[in-house]
């Protein structure tokens, strides 16, 4: 017969806690602990390095154990998050000393990838988003949250804008419908930690509903987001998500943003990866965001991170950011003012959320009025300044002096970091405050004086103030002055020597110093609470000051890199040209060594003349870096940063377009090739007329015959757009496309030069006008250290390829002007490899007519071993 297990009360609680977030590792708070049990111990085992013990449960049962004490969570928590764990926080609902029965304990909080608080999950200047994607059959809603700053936006479009978007945003966690797990993946890769909510969570009306009621409005109209109903439908589930997540202050969440796809540069994810704008596929390689960012506030620098995904296309816009940048430039001492409060200022924007969902610390309150104090001063230097947008922006800054000078009155300076751990109320704000604290601070001094008075009082002079765990405090008096006691005295104890005596004075005084302690406390969590209740009617004013002061950190950063960098100002105009003097690798130049001068390039591009160049060149001329150095000039001056480069006449581009580098996509099965063709077939299905396109050795993942074809195509297939003069560069091995020239009039052939002396090749990294014949990829080998017989077999064998190898002409095709071209068809027979001339001239002697079956097949035996097969 079966033996039943009888659990324990606290297990029996921990199991029906633990079944609402069964995904989740609960900490359970257990006395002066956090404990974890059974696969979340194991599991919080291996990640924290804690040890996994055992605990009975219930009769011959045990259950694995780990846990930790309650005041390290700071230091656990953000392990086990940034392991990928979703974290439900089980706390003690009830003072253990007031209950007989077991402590009632609830979830307070579920801390997931996506949805923290905590200074030490999240990073200072990078946003912690929480992303949300509604999968329709052609069409997707995304939303992107960060609860630590309040910043909602929404968006909708095709899955490839929503792709750019999560790419953009890098959300640390994706919500999306459950059951829709192969359209999210086929859409959206598999590289983001997701978690799946139910269907229903997804509805329009109830989205709707929801944020309605959230934002306290009529309609959606004034969000600009009334229409995009797969977008409400997204921001309504992650509001939902909050609420099932036990986050339920979110006054900080004021409004939402739409994103609107026609106000920023398309930049896909092929195209943030190829320029590494954020990271790199090489260890240690530096970035795009790790040159220009100059920020000196953690808002700054998650301000300018969105900045650099999200390019203007308006040139008023951007003229307006690089009016001020340079005024900065030209103002050096009123530059490094504002720099300097703008470090005072801090992290205004994640304290003053943390004010709205009540978990800002006393010392993050004195924070914030030192960064009121510092905004202060900013607005007061930007009236003063002579630029309009400056005095605009300082305009809109909000002083907020009645709650600066009330944290001022009520907030020690030197505030304690929590409550518990010392003084936070300043002296003055309550009486009782003030005088339990004389009464802690002097407690000696004070009994002395009782002690002294009574001395006075009766002439006892050998009565003393004591203390004992019975009685409390006391006087005592020896028998030989028994008669001198006072009538208000009350006798508590009688000794062999002396006689114990309390008076109600001194009573008094015990209750308030024996609880002194504990009343100082309460007083202070009131007071504070009370200032913080205060704070959070300021949100919205100190909200925008952040943005502010995040946006002229971000321009003052700009100044920086421009004067340390030698920069120039990008003239920006409504046009197609694309006109750049001497421009440079702003990443590229940083890392060369102090004696070596990075070689500028002109580049010019136009759709009339100059549409598409075709840059031939070795490997190690630089191709490559010619072609992202490009893209970045464009980028950065569409953020409204100054470039490197002598003068660059930028007209506004809508779109980027990058195939440089390729790496094999193991895990699903896609090789260099199939990758280098996926985002090849990305590009030529979203030209537009104001696209820059930067196609770097396209067609050298697949054989030489089938990579120039595909890439004479593909060239082809650009120039002849009937709608979409695309600017083009085009790095390549394949020095055949040099022959489009002569048959295409947009089309420009350039070569990055090299010289040869002695036998040697020196990369002059120049681009000049005209194609080249010469790879020098034999020299490269050579340099690389490849053995000397090896490279002298290579320059035999490449000369007796020269020899037998002769050129045709690929002709234009007649019909120009077909809107959808299948690319020029190269000839099987005028690819002049010497074994592909056998088998044409075994071909073309037979006499097809009177060819015996026999006679046919024995003839097909002969070109198959002329093929080798």
């Amino acid at each position: 017969m079966e033996k039943k297990y009888v659990e324990t009360p606290l297990m029996k609680q921990y199991y029906d806690v633990k079944s609402k977030h069964p995904d989740a590792i609960l900490l359970f708070r257990v006395g002066d602990f956090y404990e974890t049990f059974g696969d979340d111990a194991i599991r919080a085992s291996e990640i924290l390095g804690i040890t996994l013990t055992k605990r009975a449960n219930g009769s011959a049962s045990s259950v694995e154990l780990a846990g930790f004490p309650h005041h390290a969570i700071d230091n656990y928590l953000p392990k086990l998050v940034r392991a990928g764990q979703r974290v439900a926080i089980c706390e003690q609902l009830e003072d253990p000393k007031l209950t007989k029965k077991i402590v009632k304990r609830g979830i307070t909080e579920l801390v997931t990838p996506g949805v923290s608080y905590n200074d030490n999950v999240l990073e200072h200047k990078e946003n912690n988003f929480l992303a949300c994607v509604n999968i329709d059959k052609k069409v997707a809603g995304v939303a992107f949250l960060d609860v630590s700053t309040g910043e909602f936006y929404a968006a909708q479009g095709g899955f490839d804008y929503v792709d750019k978007l999560l790419c953009n945003f890098s959300p640390k966690e994706v919500l999306y419908q459950r059951g829709f797990e192969h359209e999210f993946e086929s859409h959206f890769g598999s590289k983001y930690y997701t978690y799946k909510v139910d269907e229903w969570a997804f509805g329009n009306e109830i989205g709707y509903e929801r944020l309605l009621r959230h934002f306290q409005t009529s309609s959606l109209k004034g969000f600009g987001i009334e229409d995009l109903t797969h977008a409400i439908a997204a921001a309504g589930a992650i509001l939902y998500y909050l609420d099932i997540t036990q986050h339920h202050q979110l006054a900080h969440i004021r409004s939402i943003a739409r994103l609107e796809e026609d106000r920023y540069v398309w930049l896909d994810r092929f195209t943030i990866r190829n320029l590494e704008l954020f990271s790199s596929v090489n260890e240690n390689a530096k970035t795009l965001i790790s040159v220009i960012d100059q920020t000196i506030s953690p808002m700054g620098g998650r301000l300018i991170k969105r900045w650099v995904a999200l390019p203007l296309k308006d040139i008023a816009s951007i003229n307006t950011r690089l009016n001020v940048v340079e005024y900065l430039i030209a103002n050096e001492v009123f530059r490094e003012d504002l720099a300097q409060h703008i470090y005072e200022v801090g992290d205004l924007e994640r304290i003053i959320s943390k004010v709205a969902v009540g978990r800002v610390s006393p010392r993050e309150v004195v924070q914030l009025k030192s960064a009121l104090w510092a905004i202060k001063k900013i607005k007061e230097k930007g009236l003063a300044a002579e630029n309009n947008a400056l005095k605009d922006l300082a305009e809109q800054l909000a002083l907020c002096e009645g709650i600066r000078h009330r944290i001022e009155t009520e907030i020690l300076p030197d505030a304690a970091s929590q409550l518990g751990k010392g003084s936070i109320v300043a002296n003055g704000v309550s009486p009782e405050l003030d005088e339990l604290r004389a009464i802690m601070m002097h407690g000696k001094d004070f009994l002395q004086q009782i002690q002294q008075r009574e001395i006075e009082r009766t002439g006892i002079t050998s009565l003393k103030i004591s203390y004992n765990n019975v009685f409390g405090y006391y006087i005592e008096v020896r028998n030989t002055h028994k008669e001198k006691v006072p009538a208000d005295w009350i006798r508590k104890q009688t000794l062999v020597s002396a006689e114990r005596y309390i008076t109600e004075e001194l009573k008094l005084y015990e209750e308030k110093i024996l609880g002194a302690e504990e009343k100082v406390l309460a007083i202070e969590q009131r007071l504070f609470n009370d200032l913080v209740s205060a704070i959070v009617e300021y949100v919205a004013p100190i909200q925008l000051n952040a943005s502010l002061v995040a946006r002229l950190d971000c321009l003052i950063g700009f100044a920086k890199v421009a004067l340390a960098n030698d920069y120039c100002r990008p003239l920006l105009v409504d046009s197609d040209v694309l006109d750049i003097k001497n421009g440079r690798h702003p990443v590229i130049e940083k890392q060369l060594a102090v004696d070596q001068q990075y070689i500028a390039n002109d580049v010019s591009l136009d759709s009339k003349n100059q549409q598409i160049i075709i840059i031939t060149g070795p490997n190690m001329a630089g191709k490559s870096a010619l072609l992202r150095q490009t893209a970045l000039i464009v980028l950065m001056a569409q953020i409204g940063c100054y470039v490197p480069a002598s003068s660059a006449k930028i007209g506004v581009v809508d779109k980027i377009f990058t195939r440089v580098g390729a790496t094999d996509n193991i895990s699903q099965g896609e090789s260099t090739f199939m990758v280098e063709m996926l985002e090849a077939a990305s590009i030529l299905n979203n030209l537009s007329s104001r696209s820059l396109v930067l196609l770097d050795e396209i067609g050298r993942g697949t054989s030489t015959y089938d990579g120039i074809s595909i890439a004479w195509s593909m060239v082809e297939y650009i120039h002849e757009h009937p709608h979409a003069r695309a600017k083009t560069l085009f790095a390549t091995h394949y020095h055949e496309l040099n022959e489009m020239e002569a048959s295409f009039d947009r089309i420009k052939n350039y070569n990055v030069s090299v010289r040869e002396v002695d036998g040697k090749v020196h990369f002059l990294r120049k681009l000049v006008k005209g194609g080249t014949e010469h790879s020098f990829g034999i020299h490269v080998a050579q340099m690389a250290g490849m053995p000397r017989s090896v490279v002298e077999r290579a320059n035999e064998i490449l000369k007796e390829l020269e020899k037998a190898h002769r050129r045709s002409s690929l002709e234009k095709p007649v019909d120009q002007l077909a809107s959808h071209r299948e690319g020029l068809q190269l000839s099987f027979f005028q690819l002049d490899d010497p074994v592909l001339k056998k088998i044409r001239d075994e071909i073309k002697g037979l006499d097809i007519n009177n060819l015996t079956p026999i006679e046919a097949l024995n003839k097909l035996n002969d070109i198959k071993k002329i093929a080798g097969l």
